[in-house]
């Protein structure tokens, strides 16, 4: 926890000194063993919603994996009267991948998609290109995404034939320059 006090950001030394926390305190006797397993499955719950917000390259993913499979461990007292209450395994893991595989991939493919290039809108036809159909002069009427569309060349006469780009939308108006292939 103090390497993460002293170097805030850094991730994984706050989840290790976390989970090993509440582990210590669960060790100790200071925390029955229902709560700790409930701290840290809340813990890791925690965790995975951090994943959505803070890019951290999946350990904060990992560690509420791991904070979340400690935490269905010691929820339940295995000393129990009844000798048929006991844990399922298979209901752990399969609960802690599901989750994680949740978390992970899928919340990571929507964030993904929010962050990409807009393709409508005005957004969208930023840095399209198209043909000019009616001589820019400046002003004419070019097809871009297979619509018609009054345009104003921003470097002079555009002849008709050409590839242009947008550069602009001015309200029903594009703007538009000779389209030419970068050397990047």
């Amino acid at each position: 926890m103090i390497l993460e006090l002293y170097n805030p950001g850094s991730i994984f030394p706050g989840i290790v000194g976390v989970i090993s926390l509440v582990l210590a305190f669960y060790s100790m006797h200071t925390l029955p063993i229902n709560y700790a397993g409930l701290a840290l499955i809340i813990f890791g719950i925690i965790l995975f919603l951090l994943e959505i917000k803070i890019i951290s390259h999946g350990m904060l993913a990992i560690g509420g994996a791991v904070s979340t499979f400690l935490g269905s461990i010691m929820l339940i007292r295995t000393s129990s009267v009844l000798e048929f209450v006991e844990i399922s395994w298979s209901v752990i893991l399969a609960s802690v991948i599901i989750s994680t595989f949740f978390f992970v991939v899928i919340i990571g493919l929507g964030v993904k998609a929010q962050r990409r290039k807009p393709t409508t809108g005005v957004e969208g036809f930023t840095g399209e290109s198209g043909d000019v159909i009616e001589t820019l002069e400046p002003d004419g009427i070019v097809r871009v995404q297979g619509e018609l569309w009054n345009a104003e060349s921003l470097s002079g006469t555009i002849k008709k034939g050409s590839r242009i780009r947008v550069v602009k939308i001015n309200g029903l108006k594009l703007l538009v320059e000779p389209f030419t292939i970068s050397k990047e």
